[in-house]
């Protein structure tokens, strides 16, 4: 039987493990969401599913998990192509189109995450990449794996600092393999799950797409938009609302949370319990999991 919360559930549809970028493994992550005092956890990681067996195995009582990702996608109707992230809930993870997809861009990262440290190499700066990719402990490799080899390597401080100009932000940022959104969207409905637009004002990451866009995305079958996120100010937070609010979409709230990649705790923002129900309505892949 799917689980339903009561009117006052703390739900957090936005978390990343070890199996791509976090820094809590898939057991950690959801015995922290129980200490959080969430209800529901969702866990995303990019362009994987790695992470939902074990989450699943270690799910503490009172805890409902959403299995999802977080995908990868690019809009290529402007140039330079803008990069987004597909949120995806709920969705089935034996899809051979998505699961082909999803392969195919945990590959790609592989490749630029080697690309970077060559780059890096090449101007003296003594990373190794076998020790960034046992670092990743077999997720899906990011650019947060090289910012913590910076980090031991003691040329910065911070992920915060790696990711800034002088570093992994400009001088060292390579193109990664990724999927058309419209593609991405049809993909997930294809495999019964729900998506979500992460972050779509997050002008303080670089390019956003134009509202036109999600109006075409919004008749190609996306779903929702995360509106309450830590990138967003109260502004963009507002406008995104407004937004979905003319489409008929639904709006999300959650941390985007990685452990100590970010300052960002569990449950910082939240998602309506009515939203999460009408998730639940429109999935058809896998259901939600409780500890039982």
């Amino acid at each position: 039987m799917t689980p339903h919360p009561g009117p006052a559930a703390r739900i957090d549809l936005h978390t990343h493990s070890t199996a791509s970028d976090g820094t809590l493994t898939p057991a950690e992550l959801v015995r922290a969401a129980a200490d959080a005092g969430l209800d529901v956890l969702a866990i995303t990681d990019h362009d994987t599913t790695a992470g939902w067996a074990p989450a699943v195995a270690a799910l503490p009582p009172g805890l409902t998990l959403i299995r999802g990702a977080e995908i990868s996608c690019r809009w290529y109707g402007t140039e330079p192509a803008v990069a987004l992230h597909l949120l995806a809930y709920l969705f089935d993870p034996d899809h051979p189109e998505l699961v082909a997809e999803l392969a195919r861009m945990r590959a790609g990262r592989e490749v630029r995450g080697e690309r970077i440290v060559e780059l890096l190499r090449a101007d003296g700066v003594e990373v190794s990449w076998p020790e960034i990719l046992a670092g990743a402990a077999g997720g899906t490799v990011g650019r947060p794996h090289i910012a913590q080899a910076l980090i031991r390597a003691g040329l910065v401080t911070t992920t915060v600092e790696a990711f800034g100009s002088a570093w992994l932000g400009e001088r060292y940022r390579l193109p990664k393999e990724d999927l058309d959104v419209f593609r991405a969207v049809r993909l997930v409905r294809a495999a019964g799950g729900v998506p979500v637009l992460a972050h779509p004002r997050a002008s303080r990451r670089g390019p956003i797409v134009p509202d036109g866009l999600i109006v075409e995305l919004a008749a190609a079958g996306l779903a929702g938009l995360e509106a309450d996120h830590e990138d967003h100010s109260p502004a963009e937070r507002a406008h995104v609302r407004a937004l979905a609010a003319e489409l008929g979409l639904f709006v999300t709230g959650s941390s985007d949370f990685h452990g100590t990649h970010k300052t960002v705790r569990l449950g910082a923002f939240t998602t309506a319990v009515e939203v999460y129900e009408r998730i639940l309505a429109e999935a058809g892949g896998v259901t939600p999991v409780a500890s039982t």
